[in-house]
């Protein structure tokens, strides 16, 4: 597939045999850069057997690519991690607008975060997003209304504040906006403490408060950055909650959408994450409309 000439009859070809499901699902592998096949299960598909069979099917059309990062001894075997692939950027090229030549894509460039060291990072914080996009699909009162991935939050507010992702998450009539920290325990505490200076500098400037979360992944970790947390003048702009994967409020794990989130000005109970919005009663619905953007410098500044 690599060498193959994408011409206009071969891109008709594979319109053909594009769903609107595959061509969504290659937009997002696009806008995230990678997503495992058990994320892209719980995003797009219902069982794990169609979206496997769906998978090899585009792979096989050289739509997307794949790999498998290598596991410590005794891990198993990591899953499937799927990239765009040569077809798929020819695809995306022809919807817009743009001559493949001029498009950008290399393929060495795109598989070539199997071998980063922000692969798990990525990976994690996609997987946020895909839990969040997978709760929606089964329930019909939940919607991701928006989700930014890392590279373009950079575009945006790479000068003030480098969030993982920027979301709009809705449930049950409310709705809050937040930036994502997704924490894998790999950086000392108080850089990740710091990090909440430029979110503060942001709400200053931008005059739009957006609550921050922090994913931790372990209830120690958790627990020894809120002690941090609670220490920082920054809260005094900035709302902040954390969470963990394994703190579970009831029989269901709802993921992040649950009941994983406690904000830094309180000792409990743990709240859903639309929740939050009722927590923080000043972010009303006319707040949550726009993302915070840090304005032009004017001449002369």
């Amino acid at each position: 597939m690599p060498n193959v000439r994408f011409t206009p009859a071969v891109l008709a070809q594979l319109a053909a045999r594009l769903t609107m499901r595959d061509r969504r699902l290659l937009r997002l592998i696009q806008e995230q850069r990678v997503l495992t096949s058990a994320q892209i299960a719980e995003i797009a598909f219902d069982t794990d057997d169609t979206a496997r069979r769906r998978l090899f099917t585009l792979h096989r059309m050289g739509v997307l690519d794949r790999f498998r990062p290598n596991l410590p001894p005794g891990m198993g075997t990591a899953p499937y991690h799927y990239v765009v692939g040569p077809a798929g950027a020819a695809v995306l090229a022809s919807e817009d607008g743009v001559d493949l030549s001029a498009y950008g894509y290399r393929r060495d460039r795109v598989l070539s975060i199997a071998y980063s060291q922000r692969l798990a990072h990525t990976v994690g914080t996609n997987g946020f997003g895909a839990a969040l996009r997978g709760f929606a699909r089964r329930y019909a009162n939940a919607e991701l209304v928006t989700w930014w991935a890392e590279s373009r939050c950079a575009s945006v507010w790479g000068d003030t504040v480098r969030p993982d992702a920027y979301g709009r998450w809705h449930q049950d009539e409310q709705t809050i906006d937040f930036f994502l920290e997704y924490d894998t325990g790999s950086e000392p505490l108080d850089r990740v403490v710091r990090k909440l200076d430029g979110y503060a500098a942001l709400t200053r400037v931008s005059r739009v408060v957006t609550p921050v979360l922090f994913w931790v992944q372990g209830e120690r970790r958790e627990a020894n950055l809120r002690r941090k947390l609670v220490q920082h003048p920054a809260q005094a702009f900035v709302p902040v909650a954390t969470g963990n994967p394994s703190a579970l409020v009831g029989p269901v794990d709802d993921g992040p959408a649950g009941e994983k989130w406690l904000p830094s000005d309180t000792a409990g109970p743990r709240l859903r994450l639309a929740v939050l919005a009722s927590h923080w009663p000043s972010l009303g619905p006319q707040e949550a409309t726009t993302p915070p953007v840090t304005p032009p410098m004017e001449d002369g500044e």
